[in-house]
């Protein structure tokens, strides 16, 4: 309106016009005028040389219609919050930073319209598959090893859009190699909370897929992705994964983050480096739902993220029965339902109990049936023989009922052998995956184990006597833990790992010889 700083005048009253044409507000009604423009005008003031006694006045003005002000010089700030949405005076910010921290103070939220990838993105392509053949690279996955990980940070520790990729990057890995991986996400908001993590963690699983030649399998520490010939060949690296998470999160969760930035890493010894970090994170997460039980709750919580590759897949998250991803529990998803009330995890009123050993509700039966297009018209939470739960393809876990000894066996995809029921897990994934009930196979989340209320209708964990050496270490704190709740006399020491049998004939004799307590227990059939 003119170079002179007095001509601004004239810019606010061209705020105030938009109170009175957009938003409907009388001439005179100073009050709503105001906070009109607070509320839905996302101005602000940039102040580029040094401050005079007019322009702080010019720059007051501003802040009455709750337009902060930015400067890169040594003025006074006015920091506490009230007529602005944030601070009301930022100063001292390098110029080449200024403007990322107006965007930052008046709480201007960033929308990527376009996503800068060389390959089509969209809903068409999740659930595509990548075969072997076609296959460039596979990164993660049961030849390797690879996570996924999101942090809050402050706001200055942040840089929003970028993106780095530690290690070999796609052009530097033969073809056809698989190698580990780990991407590590950072964000920062004004109403982010760390109880937000595993959500935005969960969302790297649809969000990836959407990239046509991009598939991503699992989550957590057990991530499997493999990216096609034509991809690469169009151009697509590592970096283009930061791509696809910046532009969407910022879209889909833009009312909690401000500033996403990610790394990528390939690097063997980093990624085994950082994957301890958060692993020591993963079980802070599962440790606060210490204490709550499915009584102590009056609603449970859905998850339908992975009905792309299982449409008639229906998760029913409880405090004592965690997603089969082992990604989301039940706090988790009431939080990712107040930061989207439309998105995948649905609450669940808990009511017209059928059946409280196996785990069935009246009210659950119904959002199940409508949410699995008329396909599961009931399931037990807390039973593997009758109505179990469905399972998608991102289990941790998959709980087999072994006939001979009628006792569960246990195994995790990170094991690549044979077990007793004769199959390995890639072979039980696509029995169990895909959304279909079947009784005696249920795919599970590892802590899930150490429940009460697991698989309580058939008896529990006292029946549990096979899994994999390494998922029986890894469990064996919370195993001895309820084994001595349930006056199970060393307990640990009578579960079989493949160690001791991968059939079985091998696996009975074992049972025999530790006095297992399935053998006193009632058959299942």
């Amino acid at each position: 309106f003119g170079e002179p700083i007095s001509a601004h005048i004239f810019s606010l009253g061209f705020a105030t016009r938009a109170a009175l044409a957009f938003g409907g507000i009388k001439p005179g009604d100073y009050k709503n005028i105001l906070l009109y423009n607070k509320n839905r005008v996302f101005a602000f003031v940039l102040a580029l040389d040094e401050v005079t006694e007019e322009r702080y006045a010019a720059a007051a003005g501003a802040i009455n219609y709750g337009f902060p002000a930015i400067a890169h010089t040594n003025i006074p700030q006015i920091l506490p919050t009230g007529i602005c949405t944030y601070e009301h005076v930022v100063s001292n910010v390098p110029l080449d930073e200024i403007v990322d921290k107006a965007v930052e103070v008046r709480g201007l939220k960033v929308t990527v319209t376009k996503i800068d990838i060389p390959v089509s993105y969209g809903p068409a392509y999740e659930g595509e598959r990548v075969k072997k053949e076609n296959m460039r690279v596979e990164l993660g996955g049961p030849k390797s090893f690879g996570f996924e990980f999101c942090q809050m940070k402050d706001m200055d520790e942040v840089k929003d859009g970028h993106f780095e990729v530690i290690g070999p990057d796609l052009d530097e890995i033969p073809e056809g190699a698989t190698v580990p991986i780990a991407i590590w996400l950072e964000v920062a908001g004004r109403k982010m909370q760390e109880d937000f993590e595993p959500i935005l963690e969960r969302q790297f699983h649809h969000l990836l897929n959407q990239a046509e030649g991009v598939l991503h399998i699992g989550q957590r520490d057990i991530i499997w992705m493999r990216i096609t010939k034509k991809a690469y060949e169009s151009g697509f690296r590592l970096k283009h994964l930061g791509t696809i998470l910046h532009a969407k999160l910022h879209n889909d969760f833009g009312n909690i983050l401000d500033k996403i930035q990610v790394k990528i890493y390939t690097d063997p010894e980093k990624v085994k480096e950082l994957l301890e970090v958060a692993r020591k994170t993963y079980r802070k997460r599962e440790e606060r739902m210490a204490g709550m039980t499915d009584e102590s709750v009056d609603v449970f919580y859905s998850c339908t993220l992975c009905q792309s590759f299982a449409p008639t897949h229906v998760c029913v998250v409880t405090p004592e029965r965690p997603g089969l991803c082992g990604a989301y529990n039940w706090l988790d998803c009431r939080a990712a339902y107040e930061i989207n009330p439309t998105g995948p995890n649905q609450p669940i009123q808990k009511a017209d109990e059928i059946d409280p050993l196996k785990g069935q509700w009246g009210t659950v039966n119904q959002f199940v049936y409508e949410k699995s297009g008329n396909a599961i018209e009931r399931f037990n939470a807390y039973s593997i023989m009758e109505d179990p739960m469905t399972s998608c393809g991102c289990f941790e876990a998959i709980t087999v009922v072994l006939p001979m000894t009628q006792g569960f066996m246990i195994v995790d995809r990170d094991y690549n052998g044979m077990t007793p029921c004769g199959m390995a897990f890639s072979t039980l994934a696509g029995q169990v995956g895909g959304g279909a009930q079947t009784p005696g196979f249920v795919g599970i989340s590892r802590q899930f184990v150490l429940s009460k209320k697991f698989l309580l209708a058939e008896g529990g964990l006292a029946r549990v006597v096979w899994m994999p050496k390494a998922l029986k270490e890894f469990l064996k704190e919370g195993l001895e833990k309820r084994a001595q709740e349930l006056g199970l006399e060393d307990f640990y020491n009578k579960i079989a790992d493949e160690t001791i049998a991968t059939t079985e004939e091998e696996l009975m004799e074992f049972l025999q010889k530790v006095n297992h307590p399935v053998l006193s227990m009632d058959p299942l059939f």
